[in-house]
């Protein structure tokens, strides 16, 4: 994810700021409803990782078993192929019979949607995609619109719109990019409203040069978290530690669900921040979390 991605790190604040007053009440109201067991999914952007080859996948893996292998380290995926093509069913089965259960999908919606027609006349292509990638079933977790940079707040009646017509049983999370959706506090706080009107989860992203993009205001009681990584610089584990002790608070508050997906321009980093971070989550929660691990290799009929 090239998005807010900075050359220099040497002045940025990557603490992460306080919660929004507003999540405190979401998280409240969600209580009583939340789950005896939590929900905590964590993923990469992609299955088809070479690198992984002789570490986390088998030496000799072949590419159409790359999703099953991966499926095994980590339990959601940031489903970003979806953002290029809608699938046709018997693709989508393959997807759902891959992986165990227990495991989610977050697709992306389309781009011809998103941004070549930018939610106008879309009602057509949404049903396409949302029929698709039902057949995930029970490895569907939420869908994520993500809106093109260019796009601002002059647009939300027509975002609005969109999120009044998307299928209500097809869960949904919204990115925000344009600048503009934040700078104004009483604009921003609109927007969050109306997501939490429509049940949308806004996503909150971490990355370095955009941190007006992480306003830790809850619209649901899922967390949807992007986090972009800088190679396991120190910043890389600090951030995990304040994300672990962030959720581990909002969990304690009535948190029904966490998605966190993990970009590292080197696809070998992230399991390694993954190991981490559920670590640290585990010794704040107790959650039993199952890291990603290095996987005994098979080589001339002996295990190294």
């Amino acid at each position: 994810m090239d998005f807010g991605r900075l050359p220099d790190l040497r002045h940025v604040d990557f603490r992460l700021p306080p919660d929004h007053p507003e999540t405190v009440r979401v998280l409240a109201r969600a209580q009583s409803t939340a789950p005896a067991t939590p929900g905590l999914y964590v993923g990469c952007p992609i299955w088809t990782n070479k690198e992984w080859l002789g570490s986390y996948f088998p030496l000799g893996a072949k590419e159409p078993d790359y999703l099953h292998y991966y499926a095994k380290q980590f339990n959601s995926l940031e489903l970003n192929t979806t953002h290029y093509r809608i699938p046709d069913a018997p693709t989508v089965r393959r997807w759902r019979e891959a992986v165990g259960p227990g495991f989610k999908f977050c697709p992306k919606l389309p781009r011809s949607i998103s941004h070549e027609r930018e939610l106008y006349n879309t009602d057509s292509l949404t049903l396409t995609f949302t029929r698709a990638i039902q057949e995930l079933e029970d490895r569907l977790g939420p869908c994520f619109l993500q809106l093109p940079p260019h796009i601002g707040p002059e647009s939300l009646p027509r975002l609005e719109r969109f999120l009044l017509d998307f299928p209500p049983e097809v869960p949904l999370a919204v990115e925000l990019r344009h600048p503009r959706w934040f700078a104004d506090r009483g604009l921003a706080d609109t927007v969050y409203a109306t997501l939490e009107a429509l049940n949308k989860t806004l996503v909150i992203t971490d990355v370095a040069g955009r941190r007006d993009v992480l306003p830790q205001r809850l619209t649901t009681p899922t967390a949807f978290i992007r986090f972009n990584g800088h190679g396991l610089v120190n910043s890389d584990f600090q951030r995990a530690d304040e994300w672990a002790a962030r959720l581990a608070s909002w969990y304690q508050q009535g948190l029904h669900a966490a998605y966190v997906f993990i970009h590292q321009k080197d696809v070998r980093h992230a399991p390694i921040w993954a190991q981490h971070f559920l670590g640290r989550l585990h010794a704040l929660t107790g959650f039993p979390i199952q890291p990603p691990r290095p996987i005994p290799q098979v080589v001339q009929g002996s295990l190294f």
